[in-house]
């Protein structure tokens, strides 16, 4: 199944399948470069395309300037062109760091992405954007920039830790809450057999997500309107994540779990449906039950980048598969709180 993306920044080839063993013969081996991190290397190296390797270390705290900078390093030292491609063959943080040196190297290189993860495939390899994290902020510094293609193969999922399998899992929720009741219905459904990596079910995840990735960003490549809606639940979840540490799809599922009651508070979306996202959240043992730090959870959203004055801006849901983006004032969300995380808080 293949889709084309099209976008002020460029036009994305989009391919689900087996693409592992055909990777070569959608590259030039002597104009090519392969980033990866050291987890996928010792799964896959031995099925790599014969080009020359450079690998990251793992790991959320190493998604930062001095990982690029250390990409650049090796691309000088390879004598790397602007006829190159950087093809970048791991998870969310291999694909960032690699789109991001590639969008900044000599003014910009071809880069092609081979997501590994469930979160990748369903969302951060998909739709151009690209970054890196900075001090305690989530992704502040990077780009919009399209690949020249994105090869999502399921077969890398068999590999995948359930904790990984979970957090990508989150964001397929997430683009059924916003944009596609059918979409939420299928994984209602089969919520069961999605707790844990599942290569039977991964293909119509992965197609439906992308499917509605496309139709936003096609739209909003900038988020500068339509697109914001893909932050549903991340606004709490990259506050969470950051305060308590948590795993990024269980920071999410929290986040859309607080939005959508505050969502329901403000009269948008009813109480049946509210019921239905909180009890697929789960039934996916996506929920945490965390006593969270009030005081450095608001600290957090204060320093947030979606942040306008003393307002943040939030996705909300106005019924399953319809969202909008509201701006909630921090003294409003500090009066919730306790409606938001119905349990004792610190």
């Amino acid at each position: 199944m293949e889709w084309t993306l099209t976008t002020p920044t460029g036009t994305c080839r989009i391919a689900l399948g087996a693409w592992l063993d055909r990777l070569s013969a959608n590259l030039d081996p002597e104009r090519t470069i392969l980033v990866t991190d050291a987890n996928v290397a010792r799964l896959y190296a031995a099925r790599f395309p014969a080009v020359p390797v450079a690998v990251l270390a793992p790991g959320e705290a190493h998604k930062t300037l001095e990982a690029v900078a250390a990409l650049d390093e090796r691309f000088l030292a390879q004598g790397v062109d602007r006829d190159w491609l950087v093809l970048a063959v791991g998870g969310g943080l291999v694909c960032d760091v690699a789109a991001f040196a590639a969008a900044t190297y000599l003014r910009g290189l071809d880069c092609g992405l081979v997501p590994t993860t469930l979160l990748a495939q369903v969302d951060a390899g998909v739709g151009g954007k690209n970054g890196v994290n900075f001090h305690s902020f989530k992704n502040l510094i990077g780009t919009f920039r399209q690949p020249r293609f994105v090869f999502c193969d399921p077969d890398f999922l068999t590999t995948l830790p359930p904790e990984e399998w979970r957090s990508g899992m989150a964001e397929a929720v997430k683009h059924a809450a916003i944009a596609d009741a059918g979409y939420f219905s299928f994984i209602e459904s089969r919520a069961a057999g999605l707790r844990a990596p599942n290569t039977d079910l991964a293909g119509p995840l992965i197609s439906a997500s992308i499917a509605v990735k496309i139709a936003v960003v096609a739209a909003d490549e900038r988020e500068a309107d339509r697109r914001r809606i893909l932050n549903f639940g991340h606004t709490f979840g990259h506050a969470i994540e950051a305060v308590h540490g948590l795993p990024h799809g269980r920071a999410v599922a929290l986040g859309m779990a607080a939005a959508a009651r505050l969502s329901a508070r403000l009269g948008l979306l009813s109480s049946a449906e509210l019921s239905r996202l909180l009890d697929l959240l789960t039934a996916l043992e996506l929920t945490a039950d965390p006593e969270l730090d009030r005081a450095a959870v608001l600290e957090a959203l204060r320093r947030d980048k979606k942040r306008y004055g003393e307002a943040v801006r939030f996705v909300l849901l106005r019924r399953l598969g319809q969202a909008e983006v509201r701006e909630i004032t921090l003294s409003e969300l500090a009066a919730a709180w306790d409606h938001l995380w119905p349990r004792p808080v610190s």
